[in-house]
């Protein structure tokens, strides 16, 4: 077998199938994918199933009270859609509010200020009723039955569970509902969750009418209140999804899309562009390559982590910042002998533990999909009898109150969590549905694993087997972390042309990030999947 498939060892082939595919972190919601798919739902259908499982499985990651995006591409028409599923800080929620309570300096990362209007359950709803076949009951069923009957942890998620039990879980209100007397499930051991499963059974009944506006928003804002938050059930039955035009850019004749501001996939986009302006050295391991991406994602942070904001409440000039006039002028920045480490935002000429999964049909419909608490189980809180906790991704919004993501009352943060999506630019048909989950290494998992498939020719195993290197602090002049499997003569050169190098290894290779991808031959039809190696899952075709 060619290197497309074997260079990088990871023990995993990549899975061919036609009929259709699912790849996510965790096997059991790979399967329920499969289930749905089978039952004649679509890529929408198996999507939202997955993720529901997955809040069930690794709720150390995702789940109803957290946000989710996805990138549908439709194979009749050939176009893609983008799903913003995240939710916006409460009404009575102001800069003041925050400084009068004594957090004028930072807000803690689990206090319940942070907790945003969870958008998950209203965009589950709204993906399967815009682009499914099958009803809600029948999508969340696989959900519902692993909470109720009970499922084994697995290994890297019952690691993962453990850090959250003892950092907040442990600490907040409900968090015992996540727990077996007081800890974390240990790996193999059965979990059962059936305070979730009747909450997955009310949305599944009600939609997210019953959710936002029922009993369970009732005990949400009852929950974050008595926990010294604002939120209120106006807040949460005010709460609704946006239909978006996804933002593009075209990569060596492929052209990758990714959701618009209030997420940062316009940092992937802004490295890719700028990429495009250099000869892109062959070996994927080089000093050169590495050194090259490094540096364009510098730039693109310096970017938007001042730009990307909610477009509902400032102007985000994402057309002009996507120019190949602008790529040009941040790529001769580039110092191909030194990092820059000072980059700042530029002016354009003017006119964060989260799971990913990935699902393609026997039809060619692809939906590329995300959804997380952020850091793990969010806040850790967990309104009384509902099974799920609730995020903290108000945390990303700047106290600043001149920055675009200020924190303001209604308004959506900065959010990490990013799907992306890639057709060939010759016919609009589909290349790949990819993403890799895990903060501000999203967009940086994003650029490396499209430079390996479209670059190198690699297969999607294979491009996610080959270790990466991630800006940890997702600035411009962050230090590198950069993944066992990378020679250390190499990591010794970036370190001399100044880079502050942290090699890391073994279970603190999650800072990489997990990643699914699934390509799709235009010809045959032939799906090809790979699952990251820096977690419990894999792809599973029929």
């Amino acid at each position: 077998m060619n290197d497309l498939y074997m260079e990088y060892p990871s023990r995993r082939s990549p899975v061919f199938t036609r009929r259709g595919m699912v790849a996510t972190s965790q096997p059991l919601a790979a399967q329920a994918g499969v289930e749905v798919l089978m039952k004649g739902g679509n890529a929408a259908d198996a999507a939202v199933a997955a993720a529901a499982t997955l809040n069930v499985t690794e709720p150390t990651s995702t789940g109803l009270g957290g946000d989710c995006f996805a990138l549908y591409y439709d194979s009749t028409s050939r176009e893609v859609t983008a799903l913003n599923g995240s939710g916006r800080a409460p009404s009575g929620l102001t800069l003041e509010r925050i400084s009068r309570d004594g957090f004028a300096d930072g807000l803690p990362p689990f206090h319940a200020h942070t907790i945003t209007v969870p958008g998950a359950a209203a965009g589950w709803c709204d993906l399967v009723e815009r682009h499914g076949r099958l009803s809600l009951s029948e999508v969340l069923a696989p959900a519902i039955n692993h909470a109720e009957e009970g499922f084994p942890v697995a290994p890297l998620t019952a690691y993962f569970w453990d850090r959250g039990a003892q950092r907040q879980l442990g600490n907040s209100p409900g968090g015992c509902e996540l727990m077996i007397d007081g800890r974390a499930p240990r790996a193999g051991e059965i979990f059962r969750n059936r305070t979730l499963a009747n909450t997955l059974q009310i949305l599944a009944e009600g939609g997210r009418r019953a959710f936002y506006s029922g009993d369970i928003g009732e005990k949400i804002a009852n929950t974050v209140q008595a926990a010294g938050g604002v939120m209120t059930r106006d807040d949460l039955s005010a709460h609704e999804s946006t239909w978006e035009e996804p933002i593009s850019t075209v990569y060596h004749g492929i052209r990758v899309y990714e959701c618009p501001p209030n997420g940062q996939g316009l940092t992937a986009l802004l490295a890719l562009n700028i990429l495009s302006e250099f000869d892109i050295p062959q070996d994927g391991l080089s000093v050169e390559r590495l050194h090259l991406v490094i540096e364009a994602l510098r730039l693109a942070f310096a970017d938007t982590r001042w730009y990307v904001a909610d477009p509902a409440q400032v102007a985000v000039p994402v057309h002009d910042l996507l120019t190949r006039a602008y790529a040009h002028q941040r790529a001769g920045l580039v110092d191909l002998t030194r990092a820059t480490v000072d980059h700042v935002r530029g002016t354009p000429v003017a006119g964060s533990d989260t799971v990913y999964l990935t699902v393609v049909d026997g039809d060619g419909n692809a939906c590329s999909f995300i959804n997380s608490n952020y850091m793990g189980f969010g806040t850790g809180i967990v309104p009384e009898g509902t099974g799920f906790s609730l995020q903290n991704r108000g945390h990303n919004f700047s106290l600043d109150p001149v920055h675009p993501n200020a924190l303001a009352p209604g308004k959506r943060p900065y959010h990490t969590i990013i799907p992306a999506m890639a057709t060939r630019e010759s016919d609009q048909s589909l290349y790949a549905s990819f993403g890799v989950m895990g903060g501000f290494m999203q967009p940086q998992g994003h650029v490396q694993v499209l430079a390996g498939m479209v670059n190198d020719g690699l297969s999607p195993q294979v491009t996610l087997d080959r270790p990466r290197v991630c800006i940890e602090s997702g600035s411009s002049g962050g230090q590198v972390a950069i993944e066992e499997g990378v020679p250390v003569s190499v990591m010794a050169r970036l370190a001399e042309m100044g880079h502050t190098i942290r090699p890391v290894s073994g279970l603190g290779r999650a800072l990489f990030g997990r990643g699914q991808i699934i390509t799709r031959d235009p010809e045959s039809g032939v799906l090809c999947g790979g699952s990251d190696p820096r977690a419990d899952g894999c792809a599973v075709g029929y």
